[in-house]
């Protein structure tokens, strides 16, 4: 399992020696591949090789761009690297309606649930009512629950001033940063197991090439929530280099799952094998993480 995140600030070269990316800067640094999950390019002074993109899609890295605001502006993902993507897209296509709303629903109440956690381990109050949101979610949330429980939600964690469009706040221009990483590394893994990220079961835009990636990100998004309300400066300013990096490596806070307790890059893959299931119509429910905490991912061996 693929578990680091690479992030480049500083004006660098990068090129595939033999099987790890070798990074040129005032010196050399060299990475398996196949230990990294992501690379976030964040200079606009940074060159890259053709067999540096091969090696992402032949590894499944994800591979992230920023734009001129330094936020995740693409990624680049394999593409059909899967034999069977055009007979999953099939079944994406054809899914029965209630499968799809029971699905979604199960996405809301799960990251409901673990806005009520977030509240909980920052100790601000209205878990109670956050709770009674989750407990009341029906197939396709037509109560729009979800809108309801973050209206409130957002209110008790960061002030009822907070305002989410407003971008000059640093706690948005964080949430939209680590809410981009998390979308590209569900993008990957959808892609990893060939299934198309923009046909989704509840997010369906024209304009949207990741509307499957919207759907599944939503109990993963109090994660970012957490870690962003618990750093959040006393002083407004952009974010650093130190935020953005800590940020991505969210990816390696464990979450809890069915299966027990794993990092946000495992939790991805079983939840996303948990969807195929789904649609293979072999299963109905989904796998879906927990939040507990900020606690980093150990490899044991």
């Amino acid at each position: 399992m693929a578990w680091r995140s690479v992030m480049i600030s500083r004006p660098a070269k990068l090129r595939r020696e033999h099987y790890s990316l070798a990074i040129e800067q005032e010196e050399t640094a060299f990475v398996p591949f196949e230990d990294i999950a992501v690379i976030v390019l964040n200079h606009r002074e940074i060159t890259l090789t053709h067999p540096v993109l091969s090696a992402c899609a032949e590894y499944g890295i994800g591979l992230y761009a920023t734009g001129s605001n330094h936020q995740p502006a693409g990624v680049f993902l394999p593409f059909l690297s899967h034999s069977r993507t055009t007979r999953m897209m099939r079944k994406q296509l054809a899914i029965a309606r209630p499968a799809a709303k029971q699905a979604w629903a199960a996405m809301v109440k799960r990251k409901i649930e673990n806005q009520a956690a977030c509240l909980r381990l920052c100790g601000k109050k209205g878990v109670d009512r956050i709770e009674s949101y989750a407990r009341r979610v029906r197939s396709g949330d037509p109560d729009n629950l979800e809108g309801q429980a973050a209206a409130f939600y957002f209110a008790q964690l960061f002030g009822s001033d907070f305002y989410r469009a407003d971008e000059k706040r640093w706690t948005n221009a964080a949430l939209n940063y680590g809410y981009a990483v998390l979308r590209g590394a569900i993008a990957r893994g959808l892609v990893a197991h060939g299934l198309h990220p923009t046909i989704g079961l509840f997010h369906d835009s024209e304009q949207n090439a990741f509307n499957l990636a919207d759907d599944l990100i939503e109990p993963f998004r109090p994660l970012v929530d957490l870690h962003v309300a618990k750093r959040a400066p006393v002083i407004e300013g952009d974010l650093t280099a130190e935020d953005k990096q800590t940020l991505i490596a969210l990816l390696n806070i464990d979450v809890g799952m069915p299966q027990g307790k794993m990092s946000v890059m495992s939790a991805i893959e079983y939840a996303v094998e948990s969807l195929l299931r789904i649609y293979e119509e072999d299963s109905s429910a989904l796998d879906l993480p927990s939040l507990i905490g900020l606690q980093p991912h150990r490899l044991e061996y």
